[in-house]
């Protein structure tokens, strides 16, 4: 006989009792019998008359066990003590549950909440805001708790990465996966957390939390709120803070906000104009990360007046068509090569700089995907000797394959990193090149490689 739904069950048990075995959850007896009242239900400890079913949590004592076998025996039915938590947590009314914790500020029962998985994101948010930290304690256990389930709810591990929810370094990952402006308000809350960096640097949870393009105004004006200079520079250089928040930047004297706004592809025209005034080093970024229009061109030309400065515009992937082709018109030899390295510039114009026929300006080409293989095949036999150019040539993904494999054959170190790195090179070449330990840089940074040793599971 099928087991009836455990709701189902309460709506027709008024003036009945259920009995409770085990410990308590995440809910107190008082809370469990306030529940049960809205079903005229009685909460008991024992085995008497008007039982009609048993919670039992997962955990039994001795003789708790035997009470459950004799409930079993007649035939009671039993339930497990999450299922009746969650429909428990189904009727919590968020607004009373919120209200009731403000006035009591019961930090116990905050906590207990958090830890329950049943509740809504909506108002796990909410509690997170309520719970007080323990900033004064080094390691706190209850505070280790809140962070393992904020991990828990929000991230998807696997049993065999569930360490991780033990490292604060997960919340790193936590912000970056973070799409709701409401948590990231609720991280705030957080105490400042800091992350090593792969330099051996560091960077702290506010600063990550600043980094997100999830913000809403109120957590840009909260983040504004804490006055931390790195956090205020992150949230410069962030596209989603809005425009009148980054004019407000550009009155601070201070270079490191105002290379994050340089780096900041949202800022308008004016502010483009007022930082071409604030040195050397904000102008570069300027030149390497905004969009250039025409407009912003006859402002570089008119300011910028150092030709090796000039250069570092060739860098840039966001330029217009027509600023393509002035540039590859200039005498500028140094912009030139920057631009023929260049990984956004068109066959094209690739081919109006080879035309030039300026020995520097050939080994970018050589290396630059876009170019054409006949150029490709041109420097191939133009310069066995010299190795630069081999390294250029062999790290072309737009090589022809034949070359790619007499390159191989010649067993040259330099040579070899460049094949290591092109994803055109042959997995076979690429299986050989593994064992090479001086190639691992190279090879890490070959997608077909890395997919190939994914799936393939290959030592290197």
């Amino acid at each position: 006989m099928k087991k009836q739904d455990l709701k189902e069950l309460l709506e027709q048990a008024e003036g009945k009792k259920i009995l409770f075995l085990g410990r308590e959850g995440t809910y107190t007896v008082q809370e469990t019998e306030r529940f049960l009242k809205k079903y005229k239900v009685t909460r008991v400890k024992a085995i008497e008359e008007g039982v009609v079913a048993t919670v039992e949590h997962h955990s039994l004592n001795p003789v708790e066990e035997m009470i459950s076998e004799d409930a079993y025996a007649d035939k009671i039915p039993a339930y497990r003590l999450d299922e009746f938590e969650q429909l428990l947590s189904e009727g919590i009314n968020d607004n009373e549950l919120l209200m009731a914790i403000k006035l009591s500020n019961d930090q116990a029962r905050v906590l207990r909440m958090i830890e329950n998985p049943d509740i809504s994101d909506a108002l796990f948010v909410k509690l997170l805001e309520m719970y007080t930290w323990h900033e004064e304690e080094e390691d706190n256990n209850d505070d280790r708790s809140v962070v393992i389930a904020t991990l828990t709810r929000y991230i998807d591990i696997t049993p065999a990465e569930r360490d991780q929810l033990y490292s604060t370094l997960t919340l790193k990952r936590l912000v970056r996966e973070a799409t709701d402006p409401d948590l990231l308000n609720a991280l705030i809350g957080f105490p400042n957390y800091e992350f090593k960096q792969k330099d051996q640097g560091k960077t702290s949870l506010y600063e990550v939390i600043a980094t997100s393009h999830s913000l809403n105004d109120d957590v840009i004006k909260r983040l504004l709120s804490l006055r931390n200079p790195k956090v205020d520079m992150y949230l410069a250089a962030n596209p989603v803070v809005p425009l009148e928040e980054l004019r407000k930047f550009i009155t601070r004297e201070d270079i490191a906000i105002h290379e994050a706004l340089a780096a900041n592809e949202s800022i308008d025209d004016a502010l483009f104009e007022l930082l071409l005034a604030k040195g050397e080093d904000v102008v570069k970024l300027l030149l390497w990360y905004q969009p250039i229009s025409q407009e912003r061109f006859k402002m570089i030309t008119e300011k910028v007046n150092d030709p090796d400065l000039l250069a570092e515009l060739g860098k840039n992937q966001q330029l217009d068509q027509k600023i393509v082709d002035r540039l590859a018109e200039d005498d500028n030899i140094a912009l030139l090569e920057k631009l023929a390295a260049n990984k956004t510039v068109e066959e094209t114009t690739l081919n109006t700089l080879y035309e030039k026929q300026i020995n520097t300006i050939f080994y970018p080409l050589a290396g630059n995907p876009n170019v054409a293989v006949n150029i490709i095949e041109k420097f191939y036999a133009d310069y066995q000797n010299d190795i630069r150019m081999m390294h250029q040539v062999a790290s072309n993904p737009n090589t022809p394959e034949k070359i790619l494999r007499a390159l191989y054959a010649r067993e040259v170190l330099e040579i070899n990193k460049g094949l290591a790195a092109n994803p055109s090179t042959p997995i076979e070449i690429l299986d050989v090149l593994k064992i090479d330990m001086r190639l691992r840089n190279a090879l890490t940074q070959n997608e077909v490689f890395i997919e190939h040793h994914n799936t393939t599971k290959v030592v290197i």
